[in-house]
């Protein structure tokens, strides 16, 4: 499926830059290579050329390189102009290229969108895409790798085979059973790989929260009385004075956040206002907010001033917790060591003593939470939502014997036609503005 007009877009990062990368894409990308290069170029090869507009001024010198469709990223041709990354040449080149008669500047994720409409890219595998420019860790760069190399998408195409011969031995049963070359009954077998494959997409839900735990982080929200110390202990793992910290309760109104990247994965700090029984109008609010981010949260660090502890009231027990005594430098050697045996760790952030132990705890339960960064899992809700609408209509197959073969086979139908919607096989048009439309322009 090629595109009637050609699109140009800045591809690289921002200005003012060394190189700035220039992509065009479409039918008209020859024409402007050949004009703005002062001829044609061997494909796939840099070659240095002095850049010139239709009326021969020069606009930069650089390199270009030329990918003829449809052994493209976009499946059309494509063209690239290294230049220097000044605003002023970029802007120039992007002037005059979009100056040649169907040639226009590029949408959000237009590039890869095209990519998609003309098979070099599947659904998961732009999704994935996305993930990658977005990564800021290892382990995200990892998981959005994996799954560009078609890893996630070969798992839901590999079921959807298997549904399609499991629907084309049931209807051959129904239809030719009077026939030799068909067995008697294929039941036992089909439906016996059914009933492994809901369990197979079970399982595969399952990792749904570790994927989110690796893509947008392990959440650990930070809870006490006031003056426990939460906002000291925020600032000593941002490294620097992200919170307001004074001897006055009640500092702390709002969430605080900032990310961390421990051991290749991003950990999500919340700093909360202090937990009391009788907090002014606003401070209440505040605490409201706290509460509703801890039940929310991968781990709560209870903190507690170990000179004065503080009660806050219950917490979910279905929260992994924490409990982190603070102020450790106000007491002697024999009070510390009893407060030790109190709490899962204690710190003060006055001398440092803990508090890499405490990185190093939270980093070991992230990890542990993350699992593998190399399985595959479901790295969107939209493939949950979709995989769970799958598994209803094999449930449903399997438990309507009675019905008859039809429509259980009908069942296996709308099962392989949502795992179909995953990757973009069938009927995806109404979904694709929506997953384009996440994308920086010149992808």
């Amino acid at each position: 499926m090629f595109s009637g007009d050609s699109i140009i877009a800045l591809s690289s990062g921002r200005l003012p830059a060394g190189v700035a990368v220039l992509r065009i894409s479409g039918p008209q990308t020859r024409f402007v290579v050949e004009t703005i290069a002062g001829g044609m170029v061997k494909a796939r090869a840099a070659t240095l050329r002095a850049f010139k507009a239709p009326d021969g001024t020069v606009l930069d010198n650089g390199l270009v390189v030329f990918f003829p469709g449809p052994a493209s990223f976009t499946g059309e041709d494509v063209a690239e102009f290294h230049v220097h990354g000044g605003r002023a040449v970029v802007a120039g080149m992007l002037q005059t290229i979009a100056g040649f008669d169907g040639v226009r500047h590029a949408e959000p994720g237009e590039f890869t969108r095209r990519a998609f409409l003309n098979g070099k890219v599947d659904l998961v595998e732009t999704e994935a895409l996305a993930d990658l420019v977005n990564a800021e860790t290892e382990a995200q760069r990892r998981f959005a790798i994996r799954n560009t190399e078609g890893a996630q998408s070969e798992l839901y195409l590999g079921w959807r085979r298997r549904l399609i011969h499991a629907r084309a031995m049931i209807e051959a049963e129904i239809d030719f059973a009077d026939e030799d070359d068909v067995p008697g009954s294929v039941s036992d077998a089909v439906w016996s790989d059914v009933h492994v494959m809901v369990d197979e997409i079970d399982r595969h839900i399952a990792g749904f929260h570790a994927a989110e735990i690796i893509r947008d982080g392990f959440e650990v929200v930070i809870l006490g009385a006031p003056n426990a110390g939460k906002s000291s202990l925020f600032n000593a793992l941002a490294r620097r004075d992200a919170a307001i910290v004074t001897d006055e309760p009640g500092t702390t109104r709002d969430l605080l956040e900032v990310a961390l990247d421990l051991g290749g994965l991003r950990v999500r700090l919340t700093d909360t206002a202090g937990l009391r029984d009788t907090p002014g109008k606003v401070e209440a609010i505040g605490i409201e907010r706290a509460r509703a981010k801890a039940d929310r949260a991968d781990l709560l660090l209870v903190l507690e001033d170990v000179a004065d502890p503080g009660d806050i009231g219950p917490l979910s027990a279905a929260i992994p917790a924490l409990r982190v005594g603070t102020k450790l430098d106000l007491l002697d050697a024999q009070a510390s060591a009893e407060a030790a045996r109190r709490y899962d760790l204690v710190i003060s952030v006055v001398n440092g003593a803990g508090v890499d132990a405490l990185l190093a705890e939270i980093g070991r339960r992230a990890a542990d939470a993350a699992g593998d960064v190399g399985d595959v899992l479901p790295s969107r809700l939209r493939h949950v939502e979709l995989l769970d609408e799958a598994k209803r209509h094999l449930v449903r197959a399997i438990d309507s014997g009675v019905a008859g073969q039809e429509l259980r086979a009908e069942e296996l139908r709308l099962a392989a036609d949502r795992l179909g919607r995953i990757v973009g096989a069938i009927d995806v048009e109404d979904m694709l503005d929506v997953i384009f439309s996440q994308f920086c322009i010149g992808k």
